[in-house]
């Protein structure tokens, strides 16, 4: 991980100061006070494995108190963040829930107001899209703010594998290292999922509902017959009562079936593997029944034709492979 902010050098009076000022120029402007009795210690460090960002801290006991204020400045209200205690303590309140995380947990937090206390030690910071985690597990209240912990063998499975994934991140080619975050966020929603289990009975009962049906919508994003009856009989549960669950977690049938077919053909399109298929060919097998039907829906989402998001994104492949090439003196 590359290191963006230290206070080794700097004088204890002055440590800490400017570690705070950093934090709320650079990254999220909170109000932040030192707890620590002896002299403030502080190191942040950043990589970017694919589109994962990940941030490390390293730091003496602080409070941090996300405001109202700070959370209108902000304006990231499409990102998640999952915190990974790599050492020490870290207790958060917010969403009216208080998550007490430990060596090996990891809580997920959205951007509201909330207070948060580290404990001296280390965390990582992963930069997650809201939408991904709540295609699968419904709105971030349901699971934000809950203490996952090392007592499930999932979260054990993913903070081995992030710690790993960061270990080799700078030797993957950048292909392979999209695959390899996509599979890290998918280990922290197998996570999240399993934690939920243990969440209230009738909350269990609907969460397994959808997720069944939702499993049964990626099995079958290229039949262009699937609507919400289908699913409905597929999953064994009356229509209406489908439409309840996912009204709850605040989707509409259709608009999670179309979002779905959206996104694996936005992931094709980007895909080198699949550069021979015509636009046509690509959103037929992708549930759409014509390609003027797909256009309209992709560019409603995107804000750019089919054939332009695919252009784009072969430019970025080029360019990130060509930089990849390039001599950069160390820092």
């Amino acid at each position: 991980m590359r290191a963006l902010f230290s206070t080794e050098g700097l004088h204890p009076r002055n440590a800490f100061r400017q570690w705070r000022d950093m934090l709320c120029t650079q990254m999220v402007p909170n109000e932040i006070r030192n707890l620590a009795a002896a002299p403030f210690h502080g190191r942040i460090e950043f990589t970017a494995i694919g589109s994962l960002p990940i941030t490390r801290s390293v730091q003496s006991s602080t409070r941090t108190e996300v405001t109202p204020e700070a959370v209108r400045r902000n304006g990231r209200g499409d990102r998640l963040y999952a915190v990974f205690t790599e050492s020490g303590h870290h207790a958060v309140q917010q969403n009216e829930r208080e998550a007490v995380a430990r060596t090996g947990d990891f809580v997920v937090l959205d951007h509201r107001p909330g207070v948060s206390e580290i404990e001296t030690g280390s965390v990582l910071i992963l930069d997650l899209p809201r939408e991904r985690l709540e295609s699968v597990l419904g709105p971030s209240q349901l699971f934000t703010t809950l203490t996952v912990g090392t007592n499930l063998a999932s979260t054990t499975l993913a903070n081995t594998y992030i710690r790993e994934l960061i270990r080799v991140g700078d030797r993957l080619t950048p292909d392979a290292a999209t695959r390899m975050a996509s599979i890290g966020v998918d280990l922290m929603v197998a996570s999240l999922a399993e934690r939920l289990v243990q969440e209230v009975p009738r909350s269990i009962q609907g969460n397994a509902t959808v997720q069944r049906a939702k499993a049964y919508i990626d099995d079958h994003l290229g039949d262009t017959t699937l609507d919400p009856p289908q699913l409905a009989a597929a999953v064994g549960v009356s229509l209406r009562r489908l439409q309840e669950l996912f009204q709850e977690r605040g989707r509409h049938i259709s608009d999670y079936i179309w979002g779905r077919r959206l996104e694996l053909a936005a992931k094709r399109l980007s895909d080198p593997a699949c550069a021979h298929l015509s636009i046509g060919m690509l959103a037929y097998g992708c549930g759409f029944s014509s390609q003027a039907h797909f256009a309209r829906r992709f560019k409603d989402r995107h804000g750019i034709s089919p054939s332009e998001y695919r252009q784009a994104h072969r430019w970025n492949v080029q360019m990130v492979a060509a930089t990849s090439k390039l001599p950069f003196e160390s820092a």
